[in-house]
């Protein structure tokens, strides 16, 4: 599957610009180049433009020789270049899309994958612990949904998430901003030695969403403007979550 970039957009429809763009089947848009139709007001379509007969759609070439090792296998996504190698220094971003393994596209990921081994080494503690049930099975559910963060990045796909440990978006931005109103409890209570290990890891929990937000945000900063606002927004609601299930354990909710 080949990438259409921004750039290749850009050359193609710098003389013409049409009210629908048809994707050819085997070829995916890159984030950017999809963010530039959008910007154009193009209309997204996939398969071939019904203009155009498919009998004038000419096969691509094969080599004389046969060898379709001389066929490009991968395209860059930053620059659009193609290789028939994959380099040593790039890895995949999604299908055969190339990026180097210094981006911040995968630094994301990276904190990301960082983010998930921390909440299940939580989970074990806790269990270890004897923690409630409740506890652990709240963790499961934030663990669930950094799990398809990832997958939605890797297939460049659209977050679709609605509720988190129980709560819908508006629900966790309520209780969150008033923990009084919900469980009697000041807002955002930092943590001490005296309130205990749990209390504290979960507040560990929390600086570590809050920074693999931070990295998201750069990561999907593209030609100044956030390319993946669904991600960003979960991961803010994410650590609303954690915040929330740290006014449930000083309300006694887990005991």
């Amino acid at each position: 599957m080949k990438a259409i970039t921004e750039a290749m957009l850009r050359e193609e429809l710098k003389s013409n610009k049409p009210d629908t763009y048809y994707i050819p089947e085997g070829k995916i848009l890159t984030p950017a180049a999809r963010e530039y139709l959008q910007q154009c007001k193009i209309k997204i379509a996939k398969g071939l433009d019904p203009e155009i007969s498919a009998a004038e759609v000419a096969p691509m070439p094969r080599p004389e020789n046969g060898n379709m090792e001389l066929e490009p296998k991968y395209v860059d996504y930053v620059s659009g270049a193609f290789y028939t190698v994959k380099p040593e220094h790039m890895t995949h971003l999604y299908g055969n899309v190339l990026i180097n393994k210094n981006h911040p596209r995968i630094l994301f990921r990276g904190k990301l994958d960082s983010l998930q081994a921390l909440v299940v080494l939580t989970q074990c503690q806790l269990m270890e612990r004897g923690a409630s049930g409740r506890l652990p099975e709240h963790l499961q559910d934030i663990l669930s949904v950094l799990r398809e963060i990832m997958r939605c990045d890797v297939m460049d796909e659209h977050f679709e998430g609605k509720t988190i440990i129980g709560l819908t978006h508006a629900q966790l931005r309520e209780r969150s901003h008033d923990p009084m109103k919900f469980y009697n409890i000041k807002q955002m209570v930092l943590p001490e030695a005296n309130l205990g290990t749990e209390y504290a890891m979960l507040n560990r929990l929390r600086t570590k969403i809050r920074e693999t937000e931070a990295v998201a945000a750069q990561a999907f900063y593209e030609g100044g403007k956030f390319t993946r606002g669904d991600i960003i927004q979960e991961l803010n609601r994410l650590s609303s979550a954690l915040h929330i299930l740290m006014c449930m354990y000083l309300a006694g909710e887990f005991r």
